[in-house]
């Protein structure tokens, strides 16, 4: 920073997004090689490269951030900018998935029936599991703004605390998600109730995967004494990202498991 005369942040070269694509290669071949010819040597490797990536890469930002000064208040303004975008294009993701069961339930073919769900579809009670997951989740928005809160005001034991909590629920309502799958009286290739069903919770289910794993670093990083009260953009987006994990299992509750059943 002593020798540049802006407050923007040039990053260095790095080799982290092209190992990144080539774990995704490998992640998309070995998928294929698993399901064609059910081995697994190509995916696990794809997993490896995807992990040591996910290591080195956010360690890396880490370092930026906090220990060498590049995340200055204009640089976090364009990470934020940069956060809001990508939970904008998030957004637009899932209303594909929206789009086409509005389009099969409102209208549906001989084919189905004339009736949703279908006809021969034993579809799940939302009063049952589907209720539980939505009150894990409800929780879990609660429990990440108490973090919030306690972040801000410098209570750095509660944000602890409150950020487990949160983990945690995230973790269950995975555990949750993953049993109804495997008691599910129907599958994907259950026409277009099982794929939209499965593509659209199913999507939800990994971004869910994907928050507690953003939520498992922050809590490291909270730990290791790297966020203040004004320097904690990593946290912030964390938390932004699970309240649009919540809003989202809101919509499929009341779309899918409730009206569509």
């Amino acid at each position: 920073m002593a020798h540049q005369a802006h407050a923007y942040h040039m990053v260095d070269p790095s080799p982290w997004p092209l190992t990144g694509a080539v774990a995704a290669l490998l992640l998309t071949s070995g998928l294929a090689m698993w399901f064609h010819f059910n081995s697994l040597i190509i995916l696990v490797l794809g997993l490896v490269v995807l992990l040591l990536t996910m290591y080195q890469w956010w360690r890396d930002i880490t370092r930026e951030g906090t220990f060498q000064g590049h995340h200055t208040l204009l640089v976090q303004k364009g990470l934020r900018y940069g956060m809001i975008l990508f939970i904008t294009s998030e957004v637009f993701f899932f209303l594909g998935f929206f789009w086409a069961f509005y389009r099969a339930s409102l209208a549906p073919t001989i084919e189905l029936g004339e009736c949703w769900p279908p006809t021969g579809i034993l579809s799940l009670d939302p009063f049952e599991v589907p209720l539980l997951n939505t009150a894990v989740l409800l929780a879990s928005g609660v429990t990440v703004t108490w973090a919030h809160h306690s972040i801000m005001s410098g209570n750095r034991k509660e944000a602890i605390h409150s950020l487990m909590l949160t983990v945690i629920l995230g973790l269950y309502f995975t555990i949750l998600q993953a049993t109804e799958y495997y008691e599910a009286p129907f599958t994907i290739s259950d026409g277009i109730y099982g794929s939209t069903f499965f593509m659209a919770t199913g999507f939800h289910g990994l971004h869910v995967i994907i928050g507690s794993t953003f939520l498992m670093v922050c809590l490291l990083r909270q730990i290791m004494y790297h966020y203040t009260s004004k320097h904690h953009f990593g946290f912030e987006a964390a938390a932004w990202y699970w309240h649009f994990v919540d809003v989202v299992w809101l919509f499929l509750y009341v779309s899918i498991y409730w009206w569509g059943s």
